[in-house]
């Protein structure tokens, strides 16, 4: 893919100040609304039953107009990224890439992208077709900044993007979540104070009803044990550009198959983890 925002390419070099004020100059950008050339309900993993290897062709009643689905994800050798591109059509895997990059400073909360993202869009770069759709696993609007990996990446790329944690940055859950929540289920999280003040502060109903704040993203319970003594945590999904908050939680729920990661981000970690191997 072509990068549509040379500008947001991350750049480990700058300081903290500097890579803070390029995540807000990318929220800015962002868009928390669908606009996608794709009818979202044709995500899902109706298709070739099985197809989960790549090389396989398509059987009978495949359908080849599905959307064309990303699931991206990170492993770490030493001081290496390994970032591991999946795409999906249905269950068919019709490629898959990966990119290993050096990791030029340590984990900062908030500033994933930048340690991550050249890893990530090398990645992109290899890949021969382009994705209707990309989930990322980490977050998207659910940041300080509203500017996580999958909004700096969808933005860049000018691609609609879903940001897929398995923990929460920031925001407020509008029901708790230290309990057992059933499967399918999904709590809104809004923006709170730790979120500055901005793209989302803006979006409050139009009375001025401070009390309203926008939901950043959901709390989504993508899989869930029958048994009364165990409990799966849900997944932390906000959008990363060019989708809604409702439509990637949907997404998210349309692409699980019985695990708690959707497809999409279980086989890319799933192939990160086989290249850190192989390297």
């Amino acid at each position: 893919m072509e990068l549509a925002r040379p500008r947001f390419v991350p750049d480990p070099s700058l300081s903290t100040a500097d890579m803070e004020a390029c995540q807000r100059d990318i929220a800015d950008v962002a868009a928390f609304t669908d606009d996608v050339a794709f009818d979202t309900a044709a995500v899902s993993l109706d298709g070739p039953a099985g197809q989960t290897t790549l090389g396989e062709q398509p059987g009978n009643g495949a359908n080849t107009e599905a959307p064309l689905v990303a699931g991206v994800d990170q492993a770490f050798v030493d001081d290496r990224a390994v970032s591991a591109i999946v795409i999906l059509r249905g269950r068919e895997v019709v490629e898959r890439v990966y990119a290993v990059e050096q990791t030029e400073i340590p984990y900062i909360p908030g500033l994933l992208s930048f340690r991550e993202g050249g890893a990530v869009l090398a990645a992109f770069e290899a890949l021969e077709h382009d994705p209707d759709i990309v989930f990322l696993d980490g977050s998207g609007r659910i940041h300080y900044r509203e500017a996580g990996l999958a909004t700096h990446i969808g933005v860049t790329l000018n691609v609609p993007a879903i940001g897929v944690a398995k923990n929460l940055l920031c925001g407020r859950p509008r029901e708790s979540l230290d309990r057992k929540l059933p499967e399918g289920a999904r709590v809104p999280i809004e923006a709170d104070t730790e979120v500055e003040p901005g793209g989302a502060a803006e979006t409050r109903r139009a009375d001025g009803d401070a009390a309203e704040e926008p939901v950043i993203g959901y709390a989504v319970q993508s899989r869930q044990y029958d048994s009364a003594s165990r409990y799966i945590n849900p997944l932390i999904v906000s959008p990363g550009h060019r989708v809604s908050a409702e439509t990637a939680a949907d997404l998210v729920l349309a692409t699980a198959a019985g695990y708690k990661l959707p497809e999409p981000t279980r086989l890319a970690d799933a192939y990160a983890d086989s290249v850190k191997t192989e390297i």
